[in-house]
């Protein structure tokens, strides 16, 4: 790791099989297509992308990214050609992107189709970014919850990163009540078979596209579990610095134990009979972390997997691996033990706005929900009227305007609203009550309540004569005299 990788915004990787809505997830946070995206009921996305924020919309092929050392995708030559011929990195802009990226991965496959056309380890390429992302998103179809050999050999490399992952189980909209209780039960009694871990992994259900749900007997739960996610993605910006760190720890605590473990092994060997020591070594080798473990008092989930272990360490001579010097643990030790402390104490509260980078939730985090905490009286915990899903739907028409610095201009913006077909004196109402800033432009929120206020005249409803607190987007709230 370089400085770059400490540098980058959060990462969200998404994992599953084919045709279980990745990219549609993606263009429901994005509210738009990104260069290369396919959709659809068959496997399309064949390669991995990487969809990062950028103010001209262009695609860096895979060989020419590791290349950018303003990217932290520089290792991934290790891959070979195999796997950059199937990544790339696209940029364009979108609020959500100035603060985070998503890697989309290809759909997961069964049987004989998933050892058609890979020419490269997918099961590594998944590991390496699960290293190194700071959400991984794993999705399943309601109507398709078996664990093919390929998802559970990557669901295996996820291990040791539980407290990154999520569950996510997507068109939920499709099935009933009594379906949904019990494909939910199977999905939890898989990942249990899978994981091994005493703790229930954390599942969001729900229909995460800009489409209205096919079945809205259960909406109120869709748009709940939805909240809860976005508030989940919401923090990884303002927690990125820690996770960073706490990676870091993790990787000093591992290279600690790498020295003890190849000092121990080298230690036991003699003058003679190499071949046979270091063969009884490695046959015993569980038997040998647990004696290290004891001795140094290490403990043994900070060891690596005694199997995987095995296959690396034994293409080396170990006899031949340099002695251990007591400096280098020294160093480690001071690592751990003054200067990462030091490092804690210099960052950021939570409740400090670093408005350069956007890490604390500040004013360029576009899932931020922050509010002045001086104006008790706009209280933030009010839920916004408009759900994700009306939401997603006006970004997809926002979105596709000629954007300045994030605003459509107030000529695109009035020939949207002509449409509507309501009289020039309802419009003047909606168009004052929406440009919440009075600077003649409108955002994605101001757009998105405009557009909520007219398909709400359109249902029958009157205007309000000033915006109550559930219109009012929070993050817009300190901007309003609200009594």
């Amino acid at each position: 790791m370089d400085e770059i990788d400490f540098l980058a915004k959060p990462m969200i990787l998404l994992v599953g099989q084919y045709s279980v809505g990745k990219t549609t997830f993606i263009r429901y946070l994005l509210g738009r297509d990104y260069p290369g995206a396919r959709i659809g009921p068959e496997p399309t996305t064949d390669g991995f992308y990487a969809i990062m924020h950028g103010n001209e919309e262009r695609v860096i092929p895979g060989h020419a990214v590791p290349m950018d050392r303003t990217k932290p995708f520089h290792t991934l030559q290790a891959f070979g050609a195999g796997f950059l011929n199937k990544f790339c990195c696209v940029e364009l802009s979108s609020p959500i992107l100035e603060s985070v990226t998503f890697i989309d991965t290809p759909g997961i496959l069964s049987g004989e189709k998933q050892r058609l056309g890979r020419n490269y380890d997918f099961a590594k390429a998944i590991e390496y970014f699960a290293y190194r992302v700071d959400r991984i998103l794993v999705l399943f179809d309601a109507y398709k919850l078996d664990i093919s050999d390929e998802l559970k050999s990557a669901l295996d490399t996820l291990k040791g990163h539980d407290d990154k992952v999520r569950c996510i189980l997507n068109k939920a909209d499709q099935v009933n009540n009594q379906q949904l209780l019990r494909v939910y039960g199977a999905l939890m009694w898989s990942l249990g078979k899978v994981f091994k871990t005493p703790e229930v992994l954390r599942v969001y259900v729900g229909s995460f596209w800009d489409e209205p749900y096919a079945n809205d007997h259960n909406a109120e739960l869709f748009d709940a579990e939805a909240d809860d996610l976005l508030n989940d993605l919401r923090s990884l910006p303002r927690y990125c610095a820690t996770r960073k760190i706490n990676e870091f720890v993790k990787r000093v605590r591992q290279v600690k134990v790498h020295c003890f473990i190849v000092e121990h092994f080298r230690k036991q060997f003699g003058w003679f009979g190499k071949d046979k020591k270091q063969h009884e070594l490695l046959e015993n080798i569980k038997d040998e972390f647990k004696a290290i473990a004891k001795e140094k008092g290490l403990n043994l989930n900070d060891f690596p997997n005694p199997e995987k272990f095995k296959t690396i360490i034994e293409q080396f001579d170990i006899s031949k691996f340099p002695k251990l010097k007591e400096k280098w643990i020294e160093g480690i030790n001071k690592v751990l033990e003054e200067e990462i402390p030091n490092l804690m104490k210099q960052l950021p509260s939570h409740d400090t706005t670093d408005e350069k980078h956007g890490d604390q939730g500040g004013v360029l985090n576009p899932f931020a929900n922050l509010h002045d905490a001086k104006n008790a009286k706009l209280d933030a915990t009010v839920r916004w009227a408009i759900n994700q899903t009306e939401k997603a739907k006006y970004d997809t028409k926002f979105y596709q305007l000629q954007l300045q610095s994030g605003k459509a201009s107030g000529n695109q913006i009035m020939s949207i609203m002509a449409q509507s077909g309501l009289t020039r004196e309802v419009l003047k109402t909606i168009w004052d009550l929406s440009d919440i800033d009075q600077d003649g432009k409108m955002d994605h929120e101001e757009f998105a309540l405009c557009m909520y206020l007219i398909d709400m005249v359109k249902g029958g409803i009157k205007l309000p004569s000033a915006l109550p607190i559930s219109l009012i987007p929070p993050s817009k709230r300190e901007l309003v005299e609200y009594e």
